[in-house]
């Protein structure tokens, strides 16, 4: 057999099955060999480098490609997508409100040196949101700005939606250049997710969770009855047919991908991909997976609020269900303004509790918990957030 038929056969297989293998294969390696593992990292650091280096520039023109060239049906279908956003949000609140409330944790709070710059005040994070939707387009870009990067795109498409039919087509065939780069990318990610399990297991391990297994159950038992329950009922609200294809197939081909690379913004080309192979409105999911990317943040509500109100328990701060959910509500929204980078909801943390009333010493060694438990915590909330994406639009962008 030639390599040209192998190579096609790989290029052509199917690519939940080849991830399937590269995360066995990774958690071998770190059995067999940490050192080999270790090193093995560098191929997961490249995936995730290559994902954040395309999303941008994808982000830009199929956003600015798909209002140019736009139909009214697509413009209006925006509107319920992210009116689906903000409802799951809300649900992930509720949600982890009741779930902290009927289970109380408590976490063992010492004296950290842990040293992170967190917002002070709900106004500073307005104001951080603000300037990143005056960014400069080319610095947006750069530095994987996706509120700018959304402003400049949506101008962008507006009035070159009145432009000449040539400058229009030019903008499509960018995009349609741009998604093909991204194809290539993500058929690797096989091998960049081998290198992320194996880095991973060898440097951390999993024994390192054992004492914080009741905050875990909490936050993961909140994420997956979100996705296995409440995410399917809003989508059949919708529908008024059975979710679950849809929903499986979002956790299986983006779950799984944004489980591993822990970045909501990596893993966009990813989304952008699964609804070409869903077949649904690209002008419509070309602006509703980037937008959601940045403001659908289900599992950052969920994480947000039970730890805390795990705080809140340590330090019997008594807390009523309607102050609990309202100030949770304010915190998760306000990671409209975090960066959709690993452990971006953790730097929430501070804010939340200080709404609480909880000093800001403390609050940082909460968020030094969080940062011990985020090998599971931060993946299940990005895979969380960034399946949600495609569940959502594909229950208002389908075709058939």
């Amino acid at each position: 057999m030639s390599t040209q038929t192998v190579l096609n056969r790989i290029m052509s297989g199917s690519l939940v099955l080849q991830i399937a293998i590269g995360i066995a294969a990774g958690v071998v390696l770190s059995l067999v060999s940490p050192p080999a593992a270790k090193a093995s990292m560098l191929l997961g650091s490249l995936f995730v480098s290559a994902l954040k280096a395309v999303a941008p520039v994808l982000v830009l023109v199929l956003v600015a490609s798909a209002i140019a060239n736009r139909r009214a049906s697509h413009t209006a279908q925006l509107r319920p997508i992210v009116i689906m956003y903000l409802a799951g949000t809300f649900a992930a609140a509720l949600l982890a409100v009741s779930v902290s409330m009927l289970f109380p944790t408590t976490l063992a709070l010492q004296v950290s040196d842990v040293s992170i710059s967190a917002p002070q005040g709900i106004t500073e994070v307005l104001g951080g949101l603000l300037q990143k939707l005056v960014d400069n387009p080319v610095n947006a870009v750069l530095t994987g700005n996706y509120i700018g990067i959304l402003v400049w795109g949506v101008l962008l498409g507006m009035f070159l939606h009145h432009g000449a039919d040539s400058t229009r087509r030019m903008l499509a065939d960018t995009a349609d250049a741009v998604t093909h780069i991204v194809r290539i990318v993500i058929r690797l990610a096989p091998i960049g997710i081998f290198g992320l399990v194996a880095g991973n297991l060898a440097d951390s391990g999993l024994s390192v969770l054992g004492s914080y297994a009741r905050i875990l159950t909490v936050l993961l038992g909140c994420m997956l009855t979100m996705a296995l329950l409440i995410n399917p009922f809003l989508v059949w609200i919708k529908m008024r047919k059975n979710p679950y294809p849809i929903v499986f197939a979002a956790l299986r081909e983006s779950g799984v991908t944004a489980f591993f690379t822990r970045s909501s913004a990596a893993n966009i080309p990813v989304n952008l991909a699964l609804c070409e192979r869903l077949d649904l409105e690209k002008d419509t999911y070309a602006v509703s997976i980037p937008l959601g990317a940045t403001i659908n943040m289900g599992g950052a509500a969920i994480t947000i609020t039970v730890l805390t109100l795990a705080a809140t328990h340590t330090l019997n701060i008594g807390i009523d269900f309607p102050t609990a959910l309202l100030l949770s509500l304010v915190a998760a929204l306000s990671a409209c303004g975090a960066s959709g980078v690993a452990g971006g909801s953790l730097l929430l943390i501070p804010l939340s509790c200080s709404l609480f009333g909880i000093s800001n010493d403390i609050a940082m060694q909460v968020v030094g918990v969080g940062f011990v438990i985020s090998i599971l915590q931060d993946s299940a909330e990005t895979a969380l957030n960034s399946s949600t994406d495609v569940v959502f639009t594909a229950a208002v962008a389908s075709k058939s």
